[in-house]
């Protein structure tokens, strides 16, 4: 649509995941039309996160060091691990401040029709944490999808061979919500998940 450079801009952002056709085309544009976006310091740091960014030793989260910032505080309690898929999922955690124990990212979930089965995961890595008598319990906090409940289920198979607590985050009703709107799957894990008041 655009000559040359332009569309190959466009183009870019457009593999970015969750940026479609339009929002590849605002932001390009957004670049091109700003003159005070700074593109030296965007690439810069696109060079710089290639660079420097790793990933954790222990957990798997994302780090400038070898060890990152949640496995070296000290005031961490090492008797809790809570697996999550994702570093992202690490970050939406910390924001509740509610959970002040290690985490373990597998670095996706089990999916079959993606071909990714439990040894492309960060599985043996978890289950080698595990080896100890430190950890006393593993939260499982994949995500509420058909991938992150197949996770789930044969992380906690393999898990109950030993002596540790396995619990799986609570889902339900959001807060805000309208229960005619909820699915089935959710309002039916409402249910379940109900507490005495």
């Amino acid at each position: 649509m655009y000559d040359g450079i332009v569309q190959e801009l466009i183009d870019e952002f457009g593999r970015l995941p969750g940026i479609g056709p339009k929002s590849a085309q605002r932001i390009a544009f957004h670049i091109l039309q700003t003159p005070t976006f700074d593109v030296a310091r965007l690439s810069e740091l696109l060079v710089e996160v290639r660079v420097r960014v790793r990933f954790c030793e222990i957990c798997g989260n994302v780090a400038e060091q070898e060890r990152c910032a949640i496995c070296r505080d000290p005031r961490r309690n090492p008797a809790v691990i809570c697996v999550v898929e994702d570093a992202k999922d690490v970050a939406a955690i910390e924001r509740t401040r509610e959970f002040r124990g290690l985490y373990h990212v597998l670095g996706g979930a089990i999916s079959p029709i993606a071909g990714i089965g439990p040894d492309d995961l960060r599985i043996a890595q978890l289950m080698a944490r595990l080896g100890d008598a430190t950890v006393q319990e593993v939260i499982l906090a994949t995500n509420p999808n058909l991938e992150g409940e197949a996770t789930a289920s044969y992380l906690s198979r393999l898990l109950t061979t030993m002596q540790i607590t396995v619990s799986r985050l609570a889902s339900g009703l959001p807060v805000g919500g309208d229960l005619e709107y909820a699915d089935e799957v959710t309002l039916g894990r409402a249910f379940e998940g109900r507490r005495v008041l």
